[in-house]
């Protein structure tokens, strides 16, 4: 399966990182304009050699730019990079991420006004200036999975003037992501993740009835949506890997599914031409391991058994305990592990510190050691 120096990684990361005060600030500077871009991007630049310092002093042989430079995960390829998109915080009601407590957030809501065009890729710099700086670790970069958009718009939001037929924007969308991994792999990148996280989410009742009552059936939007990550795959340059996360939304403490992954499994490892999923385990909300007994025997997954969400360290023995668990339905050479999602999907973050970030890091590689050498 996984060599030592070449991905999937037997410790990972998901990607984005707690923003330090230093992104914060200068960030609200930027937008009062205080501060110049360049002025901006050289804080940016700043922190983000201190985050890939801080992931390869760990120990990852993986490492990402934190995120350090979007708003949200998403950002940099749905309102960035492609014509005829942006997005309005405007999801509520059952779209809404809760925290478990009555809290609740807005979800962002893409809107498609036009032919959907690759254009340029914001992700190009930032992946150079990530390569430039990684010493030990192979650079990873990240994409929002194509059916995101889909998945938050629905047809309503999606111009019919544009896009009478829905075929034709999935075929624009897909080429676009072809534009952007050919522009990234010839600016050297080999390992692109993509977020994912629509197909997750149809297991929810909750969300299986919000699909209803705007006119999707949930069970339709599994071959969709399974039919444009093959359609985005299939035009990966040769020797680019390409792993996909699966999770159920994560903002600052704030989720917007729950329920296992029994009713996508089967579709998800089968169907979907992808060799590494880096997926979401490190609460009863995700479901059992069950699912995981569709797993094809040359395909592996990264279990998100460490939580992003909490501050509390998880207990070692605990976190071994769940492995050898799934290592009952998967063998153990198919299995790697990480957080179940990113530290900070968006600015403001999850609920811990750096310090916490940090101690979750180095539980994560103890265990990868122990376990895979």
């Amino acid at each position: 399966m996984s060599a030592a120096n070449k991905p999937p990684f037997r410790a990972e990361v998901i990607g984005s990182f707690l923003r330090p005060d230093a992104i914060k600030n200068a960030r609200d500077a930027h937008h009062e304009g205080r501060i110049s871009h360049p002025e901006l991007r050289a804080i940016e630049d700043e922190e983000i050699r201190k985050v890939i310092a801080m992931q390869e002093s760990v120990g990852l042989k993986v490492a990402t730019d934190g995120e350090f430079r979007r708003s949200t995960y998403s950002e940099n390829f749905t309102t960035q990079g492609l014509t005829g998109v942006r997005s309005e915080h405007v999801g509520s009601g059952d779209w809404a991420y809760s925290d478990g407590k009555g809290g609740t957030r807005a979800a962002r809501v893409p809107v498609v006004s036009a032919p959907i065009k690759w254009t340029a890729s914001v992700n190009v710099p930032n992946f150079s200036f990530l390569q430039a700086n990684v010493k030990t670790a192979m650079p990873k970069i990240t994409l929002p999975g194509p059916c995101y958009i889909h998945y938050r718009s629905g047809r309503a939001n999606i111009s019919k003037d544009v896009y009478p037929n829905l075929d034709d924007f999935w075929n624009d969308l897909a080429k676009a992501y072809h534009a952007e991994m050919q522009a990234l792999y010839d600016a050297g990148c080999r390992y692109v993740q993509l977020d994912e996280t629509s197909l997750a989410k149809l297991g929810d009742p909750k969300i299986q009835k919000a699909l209803e009552q705007r006119g999707d059936d949930w069970r339709q939007l599994i071959e969709v949506y399974t039919d444009a990550m093959n359609a985005v795959v299939a035009g990966a340059p040769k020797g680019m890997h390409v792993a996909m996360h699966l999770c159920r939304g994560n903002q600052a403490g704030h989720w917007q599914a729950e329920g296992g992954y029994d009713l996508v499994a089967e579709r998800l490892f089968r169907k979907v031409n992808i060799q590494t999923y880096l997926m979401e385990f490190d609460s009863p909300r995700a479901g059992n391991f069950d699912p995981l007994r569709h797993l094809p025997a040359d395909k592996l997954v990264v279990l998100g058994l460490v939580s992003s969400k909490v501050a509390q360290l998880e207990d070692r023995a605990k976190v071994r305990a769940r492995l050898d668990e799934a290592a009952k339905i998967v063998p153990i050479d198919q299995l790697a592990i990480s957080a179940q999602c990113g530290f900070a999907s968006s600015v403001p973050g999850n609920p811990l510190s750096q310090a916490d970030q940090r101690a979750k890091l180095d539980l994560i590689v103890s265990i990868a050691n122990e376990v895979w050498g």
